[in-house]
């Protein structure tokens, strides 16, 4: 005889599930509570959720099921087996998505299966262990030291920008000087200077990882701290939007001149696929077309990496974890940026033997 069920819909249970972050009830392992950030992450994966349960006429449910059978079990397996397929083919197929994206779609369904198992004792079975979470490595575009060289000091290119230009790019290079996220550079204001022996540091702490960070900044950053210390009462630099941000960036990368071409790629279901800037056209992006507020942040903890800086230094500032992976991309992009520069010098010796060789001939 069948085993006795309990069914719930799974949609109320993933909303109870959100209130329950929003209200503390539901905390991080550490004891602190969930970020608004993270909590609009579920907010929008409960909006897909819905949205494929709709358009694809898939009842979304759980089980509470003690005890379950063997047929209970195959059952219960199958119906997992088929929504992740179909949930992940919703989020490849029609809303077009990359690897990263769904990945992270996954690993936050698997949290609130982990929730109604760990913390409401629901007996609904470990069928979203299974969930695979694909993850892709997307290549990093960073600006060189020799290039944040010339977007500080070339007059030439300084002479080519409107005042407004002018402001954007005093933000950029001022991030690729403190590896801050974008969000926590925006919200700097002078209670966070501070002068140690002459000496000008920020000091923040990560509204992401609430880790404090001290940083010198060198002569460059302070002169852009002090052409706008009369300008603002309250804030250290002038105030953009990510968007507005992103688009003035790209328009003085190019400038500078930064219009090489690029190949970009994103992986679906692990298998590359070659992005374009206009995917009609097939027109292939250029440097300039790629660089972002992400950029700053990157290029400064490349910088530090390739200019011989440790790593536990660097990651002390950019406030990443001992193992991050994230990290160690940073790590691999900066030792091929210095075999290129070991590469150079190669180069030139061996020329230097040709010279030599043609003057004994």
């Amino acid at each position: 005889m069948p085993r006795k069920t309990v069914e719930y819909k799974l949609l109320p249970l993933f909303h109870k599930f959100i209130n329950e972050m929003k209200k503390g009830k539901h905390l991080q392992k550490n004891g602190k509570r969930i970020k608004a950030s993270s909590i609009k992450n579920y907010k929008y994966l409960e909006l897909l959720l819905s949205r494929f349960s709709n358009e694809k006429g898939f009842e979304l449910r759980l089980k509470n099921i003690p005890n379950l059978s063997r047929k209970q079990f195959e059952d219960e397996k199958k119906y997992w087996k088929e929504f992740y397929l179909a949930f992940t083919n919703y989020l490849y197929d029609d809303l077009g998505n990359h690897d990263n994206y769904v990945g992270r779609m996954i690993k936050l369904l698997r949290t609130f299966f982990n929730y109604y198992i760990n913390e409401k004792g629901m007996n609904i079975g470990f069928f979203h262990k299974k969930f695979y979470a694909p993850y892709e490595d997307v290549s990093i575009v960073v600006v060189s030291p020799e290039r944040l060289n010339y977007l500080i000091y070339s007059n030439e290119l300084k002479k080519n920008l409107i005042d407004e230009l002018k402001m954007v790019k005093d933000v950029f290079v001022f991030g690729c000087a403190v590896a801050l996220r974008y969000s926590d550079l925006m919200s700097l204001t002078k209670a966070n200077l501070e002068i140690i022996n002459n000496r000008m540091y920020i000091k923040v702490q990560s509204k992401k990882t609430q880790t404090y960070t001290r940083v010198k900044l060198p002569e460059y950053a302070v002169d852009i701290v002090n052409k706008y210390s009369k300008k603002y009462v309250h804030r250290l630099l002038p105030e953009f939007n990510k968007a507005y941000m992103n688009k003035k960036i790209k328009v003085i990368m190019e400038l500078a001149g930064f219009t090489e071409l690029i190949e970009r790629t994103r992986q679906r279901r692990g298998i590359p696929e070659t992005m374009y800037k206009d995917p009609k056209k097939k027109t292939t992006y250029r440097f300039c077309d790629a660089v972002t507020t992400h950029t700053m942040r990157r290029s400064a903890i490349t910088t530090m990496l390739s200019l011989g800086m440790k790593e536990q230094m660097v990651r002390q500032i950019s406030g990443h974890a001992v193992n991050s992976k994230e990290f160690y991309r940073y790590v691999a992009f900066a030792q091929s940026y210095i075999d290129t520069e070991i590469d150079m010098v190669h180069e030139k010796l061996n020329q230097k033997k040709l010279e030599l060789e043609t003057k004994m001939t």
